[in-house]
């Protein structure tokens, strides 16, 4: 066997290898002539690719797992961050949202209920949905999920009650 240039990368290669092993290049005359003539011997339209292939989703599976590694708790900060109750003396407010903002005012006489629901969950870590609801309408009824003590915070609203 002897060996000549590759006629693309110049680096010696033996006459009995059909590509070149350092750049890939084809040195036989027969997988050119099938390049030219397509895989099931029709002619090859020029323009029009033969195979198009690409990489398996597996390849990216660390990627993809990652990704919802990161994106809730991304989420779950947004959420968090945008809603805030503050409790004065005269007045609860209640700011959600943050892009838009959507503000509410609550009188604390103007309260007719308080409600808590708490899973057994969320007795074990101390937090619960906290419900409001008005005399303003019938349909008068803000839920805010997972609010930490959320009987801490019915007592603080039901002394501004009593002593606004």
């Amino acid at each position: 066997m002897a060996l000549i240039d590759c006629p693309e990368c110049k680096k010696p290669v033996s006459t009995a290898a059909r590509t070149c092993p350092h750049c890939g290049y084809p040195l036989s005359e027969q997988p050119a002539a099938q390049a030219q003539t397509g895989e099931a011997g029709a002619p090859a339209v020029p323009g029009e690719p033969l195979a198009e292939v690409r990489p398996s989703w597996w390849g990216f599976f660390w990627h993809l797992f990652f990704f919802w590694l990161i994106i809730p708790p991304i989420v779950a900060s947004f959420r968090r961050n945008g809603t805030v109750i503050r409790v004065f003396p005269d007045r609860i407010t209640l700011t959600q949202g943050i892009l838009s903002k959507c503000y509410r005012d609550y009188h604390p006489r103007d309260i007719r209920s308080i409600d808590i629901d708490q899973s057994f969950l969320q007795r074990m870590v101390g937090i619960g949905d906290f419900t409001i609801s008005t005399a303003a309408t019938a349909d008068a009824v803000q839920q805010i999920k997972s609010i930490p003590d959320p009987k801490g915070l019915r007592d603080l609203i039901m002394a501004q009650r009593t002593t606004g």
